[in-house]
């Protein structure tokens, strides 16, 4: 559905902060679910924690709202080069198992509220079938830097 080089187009965060690989399904204004792939190159395993590599939680719920950001882009036609998803708020997260490597931490997004500029949606990640965190999102849509007069 959407590849590295798709999403690309439609965040602005690069390595090591774009966190999400593909996006496997799409329902406008519903419902997307991507993934990302957790090996262990990547740098946050250095220091978190040598010995025991875990996955951060704040990084986990990054790469939750990197896809509710993609939700957004994708529903509503938004030119990425003119506006831009911010992240408002995070509520209710909870962590219920350790991410590692070798993981493929599937990222579901869903459409809980749309008015407007405001989108708030729920996150939930998963590995192998299994809930490793969820929260809710409340992002705003904003002019670019770039793009204002």
């Amino acid at each position: 559905m959407m590849d590295i080089n798709d999403i690309q187009k439609l965040l602005p965060h690069r390595y090591p902060f774009l966190l999400v690989d593909r996006v496997t399904e799409f329902e406008p204004d519903k419902k997307l679910v991507g993934f990302k792939n957790v090996t262990f190159n990547e740098q946050f395993f250095n220091g978190h924690f040598p010995g025991q590599p875990v996955m951060p939680g704040v990084l986990i719920l990054e790469a939750l709202a990197q896809s509710c950001a993609l939700l957004a882009y994708k529903s509503s036609g938004l030119d990425p080069k003119e506006n831009l998803v911010y992240l408002m708020s995070i509520d209710g997260a909870k962590f219920r198992k350790p991410v590692v490597p070798g993981d493929r931490l599937v990222l579901t997004a869903e459409v809980l509220r749309h008015k407007g500029p405001i989108w708030k949606h729920r996150g939930v990640a998963t590995v192998d079938g299994h809930v490793v965190a969820e929260a809710e999102f409340l992002a705003t849509v904003a002019k670019a830097p770039e793009a204002k007069p």
